[in-house]
């Protein structure tokens, strides 16, 4: 994907579901969910034991979101993301964005065929921070 294309996403879509969202402060996924709070991002913290992350409420699965999501941003090994991905399908999501680190190749087959956008191996923090800042 190239730099018009995620320019594109940082500005159109503001919902973001973080799945893997840690409550600990010194993880990157609270970091980066901070980030983007502070920056006009609706963050929707997805984790299955926390009750509040960032001062929002908590699901514990995507398919709990009672509201219309745009990025389902993940926080999770490579290996569990093709039922992430099924997830964001299911919901709808527009973009499925798995952070710096994680791949596969099955969540990106699942993603395109239900229509998703799909981006990996990046960071929305550090993209926001390269493309605006």
């Amino acid at each position: 994907m190239d730099d018009a294309e995620i320019r594109q996403i940082l500005r159109q879509y503001h919902h973001v579901a973080v799945v893997g969202l840690s409550p600990k402060t010194d993880r990157a996924s609270y970091d980066v969910a901070k980030f983007l709070q502070e920056h006009g991002y609706h963050i929707i913290p997805v984790h299955p034991q926390a009750d509040s992350i960032l001062g929002e409420k908590v699901y514990a699965r995507l398919e709990d979101i009672p509201f219309p999501v745009d990025v389902v941003d993940v926080f999770r090994r490579s290996e569990d993301t093709p039922g992430v991905a099924e997830s964001a399908v299911r919901i709808g999501a527009k973009v499925l964005w798995l952070q710096l680190g994680i791949n596969n190749e099955g969540a990106r087959s699942i993603a395109e065929t239900g229509g998703i956008r799909f981006v990996e191996d990046r960071c929305m923090k550090i993209e926001y921070k390269r493309l605006f800042v």
